[in-house]
């Protein structure tokens, strides 16, 4: 048995040690927020946070997760009021919003190291997360919003 903590609760897996934690976290948890992506870390929507660290919980094994602490969109804010996903809102950044999740968790990552990002540091942290709507200029300008809010 797996044990971690997801959004600050105990959670126990007795799935095999190489099932990728989102599966884990998706099908056995329903923490249903964090999506199914490409399955290869190439898009971003399947991120996570492991003790605080951006994660692509597709291809980490959720023996990785072993008595560590696991973040998903969910345990973001109870509220859903953290200050990216009010300035997700304010930009209107989603479109068909399957990318969102994993979007808001790596621009999370970023403010929790630095506080007040430049735009070319929000572009370079931000690499990597995939949005096939295309709504990049939002997302940045989102981000930018929330490292303004504080």
């Amino acid at each position: 048995m797996i044990q971690f903590t997801v959004n600050g609760e105990d959670a126990r897996s007795e799935q095999p040690p190489d099932t990728p934690l989102l599966w884990v976290i998706r099908d056995e948890l329903g923490y249903t927020g964090t999506k199914y992506g490409c399955g290869a870390a190439q898009c971003g929507a399947c991120t996570v946070h492991v003790d605080g660290q951006p994660v692509r919980a597709c291809v980490t094994p959720v023996s990785a997760a072993r008595g560590r602490k696991v973040t998903t969109i969910e345990g973001l804010s109870a509220t859903g009021d953290h200050p990216l996903q009010r300035a997700w809102i304010a930009e209107q950044v989603p479109q068909c919003g399957y990318c969102q999740s994993g979007q808001i968790m790596q621009a999370a990552a970023l403010l929790a190291k630095n506080k007040r990002p430049t735009r070319a540091q929000i572009v370079q942290h931000m690499n990597g997360n995939l949005c096939r709507c295309g709504t990049y200029n939002r997302i940045v300008r989102a981000i930018e919003r929330a490292a303004q809010e504080g």
